[in-house]
């Protein structure tokens, strides 16, 4: 009886470990969602703005001064188009959100391009 149940548990477990092996994210694609690409957008500063408004004051300040989030107002002068573009897609640590979810990518595209000429 013994030898039975551990047979169906190793039956069940080398089961699991082949599911796993074969829905599990690989090394390319976990690499691919730690570093999100930037898609070609054409720069809309109205757009840009009114998103930063809709999503980006309340931590930043209205004029991008600081508050409780930290100064943007020359921000493209310390950070690249893509850092500004992966920052606002995965978030940082637990004060910046991600907004992946919340916006989509062409709307974060934008906005940090329109970012990126604060300097």
């Amino acid at each position: 009886m013994q030898k039975w149940i551990m047979s169906g548990v190793f039956v069940v477990a080398c089961a699991l470990a082949i599911v796993l092996m074969f829905t599990l994210p690989g090394k390319e694609q976990v690499a691919e969602e730690q570093k999100p690409t930037m898609p070609a957008v054409e720069l809309d500063a109205t757009a840009a703005e009114a998103t930063v408004k809709a999503n980006c004051i309340s931590c930043h300040g209205d004029q991008l001064q600081g508050s409780v989030g930290p100064n943007l107002q020359k921000i493209g002068s310390e950070l690249t188009v893509d850092d500004i573009y992966k920052t606002i897609t995965k978030g940082k640590g637990g004060m910046m959100p991600s907004f992946k979810d919340k916006l989509k990518d062409t709307e974060i595209a934008n906005v940090a391009k329109w970012l990126s000429e604060k300097k």
